[in-house]
């Protein structure tokens, strides 16, 4: 896979999906978060900073589920979607008679500084961010060394019953391909980060109605594919789509309901101590520097 830029994601679709995305937590994102969170059982040494990146779509309780987990530690949260910023400080910004705003680290909304933070969460946003190594760079440069990454996202195999429908009516596909959880460990080793652990599971949402699925699949995100439909359909086009999705996704395991299949990625990578290049001359920031005899002292 190139490492330029996911040749299927229109990046104007994208910044528009971005700036115009429900001011809501899917149900998807909540469930994939909180199986994230059960994850977090298995680190060792709990952070004492941790940034939270786009919380109000990554699911807000889930982040309530984190926090609780890990009360005395400093949160940043980083909300890009400035519609999504007043919503995010609402929502977790402490009550003033709160004992929480008293007891514990607290909340900041500011992006953290380069090297301060021991962990990065981000649910369900890689997939829909139309420069993801631009993004992995930005959460790496974020966390301090021994720091790491927790993430999730949609894998290939996320709509394969709409993307077989699509192909059957001979119709531009549905949504941009997804990318496989062996290329963003490849991503992530690219951008610094090592022993990326990457796993995957399927999840089946079945639903009552047409109508029903494309509500939610609204609610989930956009077709940022640059060969969509180039223009809008009319209400003909929707009844032949619903008629379409009812006839053709309905699963008799699952009492006649229509079903759609996500693939849900899950990622986590360390932020290694940096390695100064072997030459005749070699130049090191100061904060590398310190990094490295830190990891000096602890060997």
């Amino acid at each position: 896979m190139p490492f330029e830029r996911p040749p299927t994601i229109d990046p104007v679709a994208a910044a528009h999906w971005q700036a115009t995305a429900p001011a809501l937590s899917p149900w998807l994102h909540e469930e994939v978060a909180r199986r994230m969170e059960q994850r977090l059982q298995w680190i060792r040494i709990p952070p004492q900073a941790w940034c939270h990146w786009d919380p109000v779509r990554g699911g807000l309780q889930a982040h309530a589920l984190v926090r609780a987990r890990y009360p005395q530690a400093l949160c940043h949260v980083v909300e890009t979607a400035p519609h999504l910023q007043p919503l995010a400080a609402k929502a977790l910004a402490p009550a003033w008679w709160s004992a929480s705003r008293w007891i514990g680290a607290g909340v900041r909304f500011e992006a953290p500084a380069p090297g301060s933070v021991q962990m990065l969460w981000a649910n369900m946003a890689l997939h829909m961010a139309a420069d993801p190594q631009a993004l992995i760079a930005q959460w790496q440069k974020a966390l301090s060394v021994d720091g790491y990454l927790m993430f999730s996202c949609l894998g290939p195999d996320t709509l394969r019953e709409l993307r077989a429908l699509y192909a059957a009516m001979d119709w531009p596909l549905p949504g941009h391909a997804f990318t496989d959880m062996h290329d963003w460990g490849d991503m992530l080793i690219e951008a610094g980060f090592a022993e990326p652990v990457m796993d995957m599971e399927r999840i089946t949402l079945t639903f009552p109605s047409a109508p029903r699925l494309l509500q939610e699949l609204r609610e989930l995100g956009r077709n940022l594919h640059p060969a969509r439909f180039a223009g809008l359909r009319g209400r003909r086009w929707k009844a032949g789509l619903e008629q379409a999705l009812t006839e053709r996704l309905a699963a008799p395991e699952h009492g006649g309901q229509l079903a759609l299949t996500f693939e849900i990625v899950y990622g986590h990578a360390y932020k290694p101590t940096p390695r100064v290049p072997v030459a005749g001359e070699s130049a090191v920031s100061l904060q590398d520097m310190r990094a490295m005899l830190r990891g000096n002292q602890r060997r």
